[in-house]
């Protein structure tokens, strides 16, 4: 059940998630954060676990939100769907880089929580089966071999160039990713 001191909690420890990392932020810190006491935290959850979850739910619909905005701005401005794959890229550039984040707040729970049956790294699976998906309904506009493995690739190229930029290699990472991805297309297209 939803309620603003719940809230409260989930958009403070979202904040310091993605600013320290799971392990280094404490549930001391959400609440002198939040302002929220420690009753109340355990009244809506019974482990930082349960808490890290809820995050995780919560980014994955903002992101999603995020994204079905921009893939409306980016449909109006790219005339062919491969203009619109590249422009998803571009997007998630501008994301990444102006919201200064530290990389993919699931990437880094599947980092720290990497054991199969803990419910973080399931609900990091749910969010990277998602993101698939929806690269894949952007390819179903392609006239392509084989959309499943394509989608799996431009999210593989996508979790390089966050990782490469979260690494400080180079902010054109986003850039080598989409011509990668482009290529495969291209290839797909032309080996039918």
């Amino acid at each position: 059940m939803a309620s603003p001191r719940r809230d409260k909690l989930v958009q403070t420890a979202l904040h310091l998630f993605c600013q320290r990392g799971f392990h280094a932020t404490g549930i001391d810190t959400i609440l002198a954060e939040s302002g929220v006491a420690k009753m109340t935290l355990y009244n809506h959850f019974a482990s930082k676990d349960e808490l890290i979850v809820a995050v995780l739910q919560l980014r994955q619909k903002q992101f999603f939100a995020w994204l079905d905005e921009a893939n409306e701005r980016i449909g109006s401005a790219a005339d062919l769907p491969e203009g619109r794959l590249g422009a998803l890229f571009d997007a998630l550039k501008v994301w990444l880089l102006e919201a200064k984040l530290n990389g993919c707040i699931f990437t880094n729970a599947g980092a720290e929580f990497g054991n199969d049956d803990n419910p973080i790294n399931q609900e990091v699976k749910r969010y990277k089966r998602a993101r698939i998906d929806y690269i894949k309904n952007v390819l179903r506009e392609l006239t392509v071999n084989d959309p499943d493995t394509l989608a799996k690739q431009t999210c593989m190229l996508l979790d390089g160039a966050i990782v490469a930029v979260q690494a400080g290699l180079e902010e054109t990472s986003f850039d080598i990713a989409k011509s990668a991805a482009l290529l495969l297309i291209a290839q797909q297209r032309t080996s039918k």
